[in-house]
């Protein structure tokens, strides 16, 4: 039902847990096959990628040119699009099958899907990035790319495939973005390497000053 589709470059150190986080999708059913777009890794990013049983192809360097990419090679009805550093927490499969079935059931019009933004850190000032990323999903309905994004092969063909993160997600109208419960719970790494105040900063600027087309989004 799923192909899940994942841009990697030099991702050795991350990618097993976010890939060991979809095996009990695939013993389900629900997950078909795990594309990985690797933009060119020197590491033993594909010595992980073949050991966990993935399809692994080679493209463009650049995260909207091989998320197209791997989703050009997908075969399911509905791709998830994630980072290589996001690990889905238990119970998103569930959830996510839920949101899918509500979909082709004609019970919700159609819509892509996000999840919660969570670090891999504990304190105040990741706890603060978390709250201002949450602000800027739930006012604008417009999620960062490491959250993640659960959307129909034919919305996706309909909005053009990927060109970068915003332009898919800004294709959106409000209410074809749904955030789920569960978390997608993201490596801190860079927020502990530029800094947490840097980051919380730039958050609440993209809130403060976001784009016409995300007001537009928020008022219909």
């Amino acid at each position: 039902m799923i192909s899940v589709v994942i841009p990697t470059l030099n991702a050795e150190r991350t990618l097993a847990p976010t890939l060991a986080a979809l095996v009990p999708a695939v013993v389900d059913g629900l997950v078909q096959e795990a594309i990985l777009a690797d933009g060119g890794s020197s590491d033993d990013t594909r010595i992980i990628a073949d050991a966990a049983g993935t399809q692994l192809i080679d493209a463009p360097r650049g995260r909207g040119s091989q998320l197209a990419a791997g989703a050009a090679q997908a075969r399911a009805n509905w791709l998830l699009f994630l980072d290589a550093d996001t690990v889905l927490e238990p119970g998103w499969a569930e959830e996510a099958q839920a949101f899918i079935e509500r979909v082709e059931s004609g019970r919700r019009s159609q819509a892509a899907a996000f999840f919660r933004f969570a670090l891999d850190d504990d304190g105040f000032m990741p706890w603060l990035a978390e709250w201002l990323v949450r602000l800027r999903s739930l006012l604008f309905a417009m999620p960062y790319g490491d959250q993640g994004l659960l959307i129909s092969r034919k919305l996706y063909d309909r909005l053009g495939g990927f060109r970068d993160d915003a332009d898919l997600v800004q294709l959106l109208k409000r209410g074809e973005m749904v955030m789920l419960k569960s978390r997608a719970v993201i490596g801190a790494q860079r927020y502990q390497s530029e800094g947490y105040l840097a980051c919380g900063l730039r958050n609440l600027g993209q809130v403060l000053l976001s784009p016409v087309r995300a007001l537009a989004r928020l008022y219909g």
